[in-house]
């Protein structure tokens, strides 16, 4: 916290320029401790499905389910049920334990329903948004029957067919039933607001703050899909763009709460606006970090990760002049950096892109060092 000078950004993000690392969720718990128990922070959001995180919320709350399932449950992606997200959750719920609601540490994921080869059904959120506003403001207020829902909804196979994800024309996104359900969710997420004295008063802060995730989720799944069945040209950087605004929303919901810490890869907490290219097509958008810190400002921060070797998947010593060979020079294993050190090296010596061999590592680009507060740098990842 000293590279804040004082300040306790609402949002302080954690990159990882890689995944899969238990040496990088090891950091991150270290991380979270220590602001958790000198800090006054209280929630950790991950890179992992919102509605799975439901799961080790329950059970750090509550100790609702065994440890073991909770995390084989609870984390989505490429995070699963590894030993670093194993700790994370026995030490939050050891943590809970005795101690008053207020005082409670909280876990969220804040990735939409989606993975990398399909999308969810809305069928869950969905679902339980309906439930949630019929049993508090009554049918009355709903011209739509549970069972007029699933007829729209159909079998859940149809929206997670992976080979809509290349194929937009195996997509149901743009069906009629498709088009209905958006309306559906838009009317029942306008229900939160326009009942939101009601809602509030007949519901504990977890229901409401649930009902308006569930709302985020079963509209920005059902656009998802909808940019999933279109043929435009625009159509990956408008499915790019979609998810960085639902975790973006995630992110700040979270925060509504209090201070978090954030953790996900390097490329969705970035300042800068995200770019790569796909069949050789150049895609541009903004991160989720982006939009997160166009809604609050000073009150998110970032720090990056850099990793200096991954030797069990070909990532050998830095070059010298990149910035992991600048950050590799250094004794200590683990630490963090002052981007600042950094941009006075820039002035003596070239500081080039590092490439990788490996696609599941990201170096850091030099140009964006100036948008870190400050860098943690791992020198060596060990072998799984």
């Amino acid at each position: 916290m000293a590279l804040l000078a004082g300040r306790r950004p609402r949002v302080l993000a954690l990159g990882e320029p890689t995944h899969g690392e238990d040496v990088l969720l090891d950091v991150r718990n270290e991380l979270f401790r220590g602001l958790v128990e000198h800090h006054g922070y209280r929630t950790i959001a991950v890179e992992s499905d919102c509605l799975m995180g439901r799961i080790v919320d329950d059970y750090v709350v509550s100790g609702r389910g065994r440890l073991d399932e909770v995390v084989d449950r609870g984390f989505s992606h490429w995070f699963g049920p590894s030993d670093g997200n194993r700790e994370l959750v026995r030490w939050m719920r050891s943590y809970n334990e005795g101690r008053p609601e207020t005082e409670q540490v909280r876990f969220a994921g804040f990735d939409g329903p989606l993975e990398m080869e399909s999308a969810a059904s809305p069928r869950e959120a969905l679902t339980a948004l309906y439930v949630f506003v019929v049993e508090r403001i009554g049918v009355q207020s709903v011209p739509w029957s549970p069972e007029m829902l699933d007829g729209l909804l159909g079998a859940d196979e149809q929206w997670t067919e992976p080979a809509a994800m290349l194929d937009p024309t195996r997509s149901v996104g743009r069906t009629p039933q498709a088009e209905q359900l958006r309306l559906i969710a838009d009317d029942l997420a306008a229900a939160l607001d326009a009942h939101a004295p009601q809602l509030v008063a007949s519901s504990s802060a977890d229901e409401w703050e649930r009902a308006r995730m569930y709302a985020r989720s079963a509209s920005g799944l059902l656009r998802y899909h909808w940019w999933m069945a279109d043929e435009s040209p625009g159509r990956i950087a408008q499915l790019l763009e979609v998810r960085a605004s639902m975790m973006a929303g995630n992110v700040l919901a979270a925060a509504e709460r209090g201070p978090v810490l954030l953790h996900a890869h390097n490329a969705h907490l970035q300042r800068a606006r995200s770019q790569m290219r796909m069949g050789g097509a150049p895609l541009d958008w903004w991160s989720a970090g982006a939009i997160v810190e166009a809604k609050l400002g000073a009150d998110y921060a970032v720090f990056a990760t850099a990793l200096g070797t991954i030797r069990h998947h070909g990532v050998e010593t830095p070059p010298p002049g990149s910035v992991e060979g600048l950050l590799y020079t250094l004794a200590e294993d683990r630490c963090v950096v002052d981007v600042r050190k950094l941009g006075e090296l820039r002035s003596e010596v070239e500081i080039v892109p590092r490439v990788s061999p490996w696609f599941g590592y990201a170096p850091l680009d030099p140009a964006q060092l100036d948008d870190y507060e400050g860098l943690v740098f791992v020198k060596d990842m060990a072998a799984p």
